[in-house]
């Protein structure tokens, strides 16, 4: 199977937006496409990002937590310095509930599971990201089977840590790398699909006035 052409890496792909799913006076949540940054990028040519969009009609939303170019799912922004400065304790603190659907390669022989392996930034080829026992970060990922397709498998995955291209690596460890990784996959994974098929489908957290429990859904698209 041949590869669709793909956008070129931290460039927006044209006609790709961003959804509003929700709207509060202390926060927003949105559904970012697959092929868009969340942040500006530091090269020229890659300023387009989710942020600055969602700044043009909201001057006062800050970034809380990122999610990868190639990822697509919920982000929760916050509106103003107070909420800001709450939402990000909570991210920090590891009191969101964060739930992902990904499309793997091949069959796990367990439904579920804990990968817990340390990492860190791969310093001779950045940003991809390795294992290291000695100077990595903890990272625990649970993982559970929601579809055994035959040469492919529906899970959903809980990063318990956050650590960046978390659930990507921890796939290919775990031996069923995500479909169109095009940083972790062998080349005949990534060709099975256009985009990589990682969704951030749940969302959770306290309200950060009120205090009431909070929880997103976006359905994964694929």
């Amino acid at each position: 199977m041949l590869q669709p052409e793909r956008p070129t890496p931290g460039v927006t792909l044209p006609g790709a937006d961003y959804c509003l799913r929700h709207e509060d006076a202390s926060f927003l949540i949105v559904s970012k496409p697959p092929f868009m940054l969340s942040v500006p990028g530091k090269e020229p040519g890659k300023l387009d990002s989710l942020i600055l969009r969602v700044q043009r009609e909201y001057p006062e939303a800050r970034i809380v937590h990122r999610l990868d170019w190639d990822t697509s799912g919920l982000l929760v922004i916050a509106r103003g310095a107070r909420p800001h400065a709450e939402l990000s304790r909570q991210f920090q603190d590891r009191e969101t509930r964060k739930t992902y659907q990904a499309m793997v390669a091949g069959e796990p022989q367990n439904n579920e599971g804990e990968i817990d392996l340390p990492m860190r930034v791969d310093l001779d080829n950045r940003p991809r990201q390795i294992i290291c026992h000695i100077h990595g970060r903890h990272a625990l990922t649970r993982w559970r089977v929601l579809e055994r397709l035959g040469e492919c498998t529906r899970l959903s995955l809980e990063p318990v840590t956050g650590r960046s291209h978390q659930l990507r690596l921890h796939m290919q460890c775990l031996g069923h790398p995500i479909l169109g990784d095009t940083l972790y996959a062998p080349p005949e994974i990534q060709n099975l699909s256009p985009r990589l098929l990682l969704h951030a489908e749940r969302l959770g957290f306290t309200h950060p006035v009120s205090g009431q429990p909070l929880e997103f859904l976006d359905p994964a698209p694929f």
